[in-house]
């Protein structure tokens, strides 16, 4: 399966959602504060969707992510596989579209963030080139809660 972007009449932003929740049930009861996409509603993605490039995978969907163009990067949002479909190569594939259209935008490197705690997701990411940037905090908390992770492309293929 190959991860593209999602077709322009694509409406069935309850599969979505629950694709979404789905992928990121097992983070319940490990981070804190809790996922946002528990706030996810099938109007806030279509919205989503309206102002980043939404890609999918699969029939029915088992994977998606949101890339929204920043200054100096592509931000990697709400990448969510199937559960049963993990660990299958296909966050590696959306990893890779990621970078087709990084570079199709001239953006020099992709970005994303992970929560503190999702240690497993780290070394996911640097296995893919992604390197640790920096760290926040959310707000009410005085810990980091999450990680920036980039990693930059090459730039004679920019």
């Amino acid at each position: 399966m190959t991860p593209a972007p999602a077709p322009a009449d694509f409406s069935d932003w309850d599969a979505l959602l629950t694709l979404i929740r789905r992928s990121f049930a097992e983070m319940d009861g490990i981070i804190d504060p809790p996922s946002s996409a528990h706030r996810l509603t099938p109007q806030s993605l279509a919205a989503k969707a309206r102002s980043e490039h939404l890609y999918l995978c699969g029939t029915p969907l088992t994977g998606c992510a949101f890339f929204a163009p920043r200054p100096d990067a592509l931000y990697i949002g709400k990448l969510a596989i199937a559960p049963d479909a993990q660990r299958s190569g296909l966050g590696r594939a959306f990893i890779a579209a990621a970078e087709t259209l990084a570079r199709r935008l001239t953006l020099p490197k992709l970005q994303l963030e992970t929560r503190i705690e999702l240690t497993g997701n780290h070394a996911a990411f640097a296995a893919l080139g992604f390197v640790k940037t920096a760290q926040k905090a959310h707000p009410g908390f005085t810990r980091p809660t999450s990680i920036t992770m980039e990693k930059p492309l090459d730039p004679d293929y920019l």
